[in-house]
């Protein structure tokens, strides 16, 4: 057993306090919504009733981390996001678990552990902050000038303004591993780059095998456009007289420069974004329900970009089920698992404790997007 000694919480220490891992290579499907190998059924220690915002644990000679956060198991994106988190926490720290604490109806939490001395979300949030996304395709991939999927249409919820600063084409790097047969323009997968650290790549919506790609976005963005808004934010074109355009909205590393200590508490805090990966329930609308469309305005909506990329992150080796047209099935756990085990709980078809949801994907012109769920247990 884990000995567990409470210490007070405080910023996240330097990179080189802990040991980084190597990325975990894409594997193959296995059974629905999850990519991996065969694990054994052995099931974790339940989750302890005590909260302990932050804890350190030792275990043997290695000391391991332990934080919680807020989340709402009734907005999937954050849900999926929190899979994100120990996903990266495993990539960047090495030995992570997480599960969900419900004890308190009030205050339900996100537990997540991993090595070293530092808070994993604040670890976790810092690689994002620093990161560069840059979108990858196969060797010898040739890129169409034509505007992926057509004009964004009335309803489309792509908000790609045309005076953006960041709208002109990026590096496309080409690679000898790709996750389909061939590359799309519209939604050709990424890679996250951060010195000192290992790429990760991230593309679910580009997943060749027979599996659900479970790709929301559409209209004019590509995946690589969404994920430099979310970490970077984004900004008009300069205007005369000055060097770089005003910022329009704040991404991951505005918010990680500007509110540090409440990010690392809460790290779904809502800002106004443009057009996303339509994960977070909290941004979704469609004309009907707003009775106007905010793209066609240039309105933001409030969303998350955490849970946007961390959503993305979570979802690279699991799916939530898709039971039927738009009906999508997902389950909480009530566990600390390790990455494997989660992403089988995420699908609900384990045996752990958990609780099922589910949700419908709602259409914004060609988008779809998430909206909030149901509870369909009362575990």
């Amino acid at each position: 057993m884990r000995g567990r000694t409470t210490v007070g919480a405080g910023n996240p220490s330097s990179r080189s306090r802990v040991a980084l891992r190597t990325p975990s290579t894409v594997l193959g499907a296995m059974g629905a919504g999850v990519v991996g190998s065969p694990v054994a059924r052995g099931g974790p220690a339940g989750l302890a009733r005590e909260r302990r915002a932050w804890a350190q644990i030792e275990q043997g000679d290695r000391p391991m981390s332990e934080a919680s956060i807020p989340v709402d198991l009734f907005n999937p994106g954050q849900v999926f996001a929190c899979l994100g988190f120990l996903e990266a926490a495993d990539v960047l720290l090495g030995d992570a678990e997480g599960g969900f604490d419900w004890s308190n109806p009030a205050d339900v939490r996100f537990r997540l552990s991993a090595n070293g001395n530092a808070n994993p979300f604040g670890m976790v949030l810092g690689y994002l902050a620093d990161a560069t996304p840059l979108r990858y395709a196969p060797m010898g991939f040739v890129e169409s000038s034509a505007k992926p999927e057509g004009d964004a249409e009335a309803g489309d919820d792509s908000n790609d303004d045309e005076d953006d600063d960041e709208a002109g084409a990026s590096t496309l790097v080409p690679s000898e591993t790709f996750p389909a047969p061939s590359g799309d323009v519209s939604s050709l997968p990424i890679f996250l780059k951060c010195s000192g650290y290992s790429d990760v790549a991230i593309g679910h919506w580009a997943d060749g095998t027979s599996r659900n790609t479970f790709k929301l976005y559409s209209g004019n963005r590509s995946a690589e456009k969404i994920a430099c808004a979310m970490v970077a934010g984004t900004r008009a074109k300069p205007k005369k007289g000055q060097t770089i355009g005003d910022l329009k909205t704040r991404g991951i590393s505005h918010l990680w420069a500007e509110r540090r200590e409440e990010l690392i508490e809460r790290p779904f805090l809502p800002t106004p974004l443009g057009g996303s990966f339509n994960f977070d329930a909290r941004g979704a609308w469609t004309a009907l329900d707003a009775g106007y469309s905010p793209n066609t305005q240039k309105h933001q909506v409030a969303s998350s970009p955490v849970v946007q990329m961390l959503a993305a992150w979570g979802l690279e080796h699991a799916r939530p089920f898709e039971f039927g047209v738009r009906q999508v099935r997902y389950a909480a756990w009530g566990e600390m698992l390790p990455p494997m085990l989660a992403r089988v709980a995420l699908s609900g078809q384990d045996g752990a404790s958990r609780k099922i949801f589910r949700f419908e994907l709602a259409l914004s012109g060609k988008n779809k997007i998430v909206t909030f769920s149901q509870q369909e247990d009362a575990s």
